[in-house]
């Protein structure tokens, strides 16, 4: 596990190994390559070949482009977009040499379709796809049975919220409808575990939608997202504290958790994740059903032309 903050990882490689796992927790901020390649050097030296790399460092600044400064958009480019771009080169300079291995970026249905008050957020992530994108391309042209996969996901009931720069009015929440973030992790570990992952993972019937309107009428959603986008992003009751610790340049101490607070308005389950992940039963329920249908009309038609 490599992050900034040593105590937050300390207590998750604690919660693996009560689970019956084994961990270890590399204190790295990943807009440091060498760091980054060094993290990987350790952890082939203590558990040996790398077989699946997830990235998934992230900061974002909450606040409309007039209000952003330079220094905002510099500092989440190297840790959001730079981070996965060290995380991948480090990833595949370990598993390129032995033909094997499978990178997850994860994505978000913004990577696709950009909502206000995230310009930042939303760009890098838009970088990662077409970053991902020719490394795929690369992947194909070498023959290489190096897998790269990306998994876009929902809003998520997340700690993000609690420590993100903020220069809004109210405190930041993720654009409802939320999830679970175990919810979610079904669908890495799904990816990570395949022989053979997808191109891309869509999480949510959110994320599907945001895709698929993107794509068919994207001037709407502009208009849709500049009425509704900067109150779905904060909560009204809850104003901003100025001076409130944000994790742009350094980590807000604690050990945290996984889930953040907005768990009663969190979905525990997602039928279109059900389905995705299990997309081959579904289909061969279908040509089963078809096959079905068409040996009941032949049935039915060889009993008529008996009885006529």
């Amino acid at each position: 596990m490599v992050a900034r903050n040593p105590d937050a990882l300390n207590a998750a490689r604690s919660e693996c190994e009560a689970l019956g796992g084994i961990a270890i927790a590399l204190p790295t901020d990943v807009s440091d390559a060498e760091a980054v390649e060094e993290a990987a050097a350790r952890v082939e030296a203590e558990f040996g070949p790398i077989d699946i790399w997830v990235n998934d460092a992230m900061v974002s600044v909450f606040s409309p482009v007039k209000e952003m400064e330079a220094s905002d958009y510099r500092r989440v480019t190297e840790v959001l977009y730079l981070g996965f771009v060290h995380g991948t080169l480090a990833a595949l300079k370990c598993m390129l040499p032995r033909d094997s291995g499978t990178i997850i970026q994860i994505g978000s249905a913004l990577s696709y379709r950009s909502i206000p008050l995230q310009s930042a957020y939303c760009a890098c992530k838009h970088a990662i796809n077409g970053f991902t994108d020719s490394l795929r391309c690369e992947l194909y042209h070498d023959h290489s049975n190096v897998r790269v996969t990306t998994v876009q996901m929902p809003a998520m009931n997340t700690i993000q919220f609690d420590w993100v720069k903020n220069r809004m009015p109210h405190k930041a929440q993720p654009v409802p409808p939320i999830f679970d973030p175990e919810l979610t992790a079904e669908v890495v570990v799904a990816a990570g575990y395949a022989a053979c992952p997808r191109r891309e993972y869509w999480v949510g019937m959110p994320t599907v939608a945001a895709i698929l309107g993107q794509k068919i009428v994207p001037g709407l959603l502009d208009r849709y997202l500049g009425k509704t986008g900067y109150k779905s992003q904060q909560i009204a009751s809850e104003k901003q504290d100025p001076s409130a610790p944000n994790n742009l340049y350094n980590y807000v101490p604690g050990t945290w958790s996984a889930r953040g607070k907005f768990g009663d308005r969190s979905a525990h389950s997602s039928a279109e994740e059900f389905v995705s992940l299990h997309i081959q039963w579904f289909a061969l329920g279908v040509a089963g059903l078809i096959a079905g249908g068409l040996l009941l009309k032949r049935a039915c038609e060889m009993a008529a032309e008996k009885l006529f």
